[in-house]
């Protein structure tokens, strides 16, 4: 029997199994599609509370989770010490409560404070109102043109000096606060990419799939474009004024 090819890459997802809201480990999917569609075979492992995490994967991804999670997810990455492993990977994806927890501390409602990674130089609170509906925003690397997806969450992260902001939104909430005096959606240091975008947010939006494949692979490839693609990225774009979400929803369950 015939010993199965090495993957060219590794994607490892992190916590499926309490921050995997709104089907955020799509997102290996689509990375691993677009990297098989350029030639390029990648394997997805999925990490779990009871897993040991691997360490030198080429993509880390953490999704969503609602609150109750949040301390079970930081305590577990900080047993297994996934600071380095993160902050040495070729390439971070993290959304929502991941976002999160790769900052310093995240504050429920309740006063209660977990600690994070302190990867990014962002801290989180509850907001005033929760952040619900379609988020429209213009990113800072100039290539990925407008980021789509959608947010549901009460926390609002403040970004330090030294983070950049992954976009800029025109429609919708995002961290809930601005930097440089311009309303702030996510942020990025290096080759680590937090969000507040749910969708699976590489399915909406291809160019931060490709930018992230090629931080991965070290290719530089022109960003691939599928026929059905456009269409989908322009129902999104192109939601009426009224759609405007952010209004705010008695529920406390998400992030």
């Amino acid at each position: 029997m015939s010993t199965p090819a090495a993957a060219d890459l590794t994607i490892a997802v992190l916590l499926p199994d309490v921050l995997g809201t709104y089907s955020d480990a799509g997102n290996a999917v689509v990375l691993a599609e677009r990297a098989r569609r350029r030639g390029v075979h990648a394997e997805i492992r999925t990490v779990t509370l009871t897993d040991v995490p691997p360490r030198g994967a080429d993509v880390y991804l953490l999704g969503g989770g609602e609150d109750a999670a949040l301390p079970a997810a930081a305590r577990w990455l900080l047993r297994h010490r996934l600071r380095e492993a993160l902050a040495c990977a070729p390439a971070v994806l993290a959304v929502c409560a991941g976002f999160q927890l790769l900052g310093g501390t995240i504050t429920d409602q309740a006063g209660r404070v977990v600690q994070g990674l302190e990867l990014f130089d962002v801290e989180t609170v509850p907001g005033p109102r929760r952040a619900v509906g379609e988020v429209v925003a213009s990113a800072t690397i100039a290539a990925m043109g407008e980021l789509t997806g959608f947010e549901n969450h009460r926390g609002q992260t403040t970004l330090g000096p030294g983070v950049r902001p992954l976009a800029v939104p025109t429609r919708g909430t995002g961290n809930g606060t601005s930097q440089d005096g311009r309303p702030s959606e996510g942020a990025r240091c290096g080759s680590v990419v937090g969000t507040y975008l749910h969708g699976p947010v590489l399915a909406r939006n291809p160019a931060l799939a490709d930018h992230l494949l090629r931080l991965a692979t070290g290719l530089d490839q022109p960003t691939l474009e599928l026929p059905d693609q456009e269409p989908l990225r322009r129902a999104y774009l192109d939601l009426p004024t009224r759609a405007r979400p952010g209004r705010g929803l008695p529920t406390r369950r998400r992030r």
